[in-house]
């Protein structure tokens, strides 16, 4: 054997059918993914845009501020049990809310009757995914007139 680079161990004919048979495999599987892969679908109505939650304005056809209060915490997510408030000035009962948001500046305090230890969204200590604040303890929230 003088010239081993050009040595494949197949005869022709051997080496062209391994070669078709391995480009009809990459073909097929290559069929499959393009196939198989998902189309993205669009978001559900009910979801605010970025920009709609995070401009501290409620959106042009709603006068009173939005909050939502929710239950429970995971790393950067709140979740659990939601509670959403759509209303004027008021002191709402909120016992077991861990985690809030507001498209206004809101109070939320430690006691209910939105009294004891007392702080205020715009200064949250922990900032969530999705705009919310983490908000440990939290029994009462204060809803302001805008």
């Amino acid at each position: 054997m003088k010239n081993p680079e050009a040595f494949t161990g197949f005869t022709p004919k051997l080496q062209l059918t391994v070669e078709m048979k391995f480009f009809t495999a990459a073909l097929a599987v290559l069929a499959a993914v393009v196939v198989a892969s998902p189309t993205p679908e669009a978001p559900a109505s009910f979801i605010m845009t970025d920009a709609e939650f995070d401009t501290g304005s409620p959106p042009p056809t709603q006068k009173s501020p939005t909050v939502t209060y929710c239950s429970q915490r995971v790393f950067n997510v709140c979740g659990g049990a939601c509670t959403v408030y759509n209303g004027g000035a008021t002191c709402l009962n909120a016992p077991n809310t861990n985690c809030l948001a507001a498209t206004n500046n809101v109070g939320f305090c430690d006691r209910a009757g939105c009294g004891g230890s007392c702080n205020q969204l715009s200064t949250c200590g922990t900032r969530l995914d999705g705009g919310f604040c983490y908000t440990p303890g939290t029994r009462s929230i204060l809803v302001g007139n805008f």
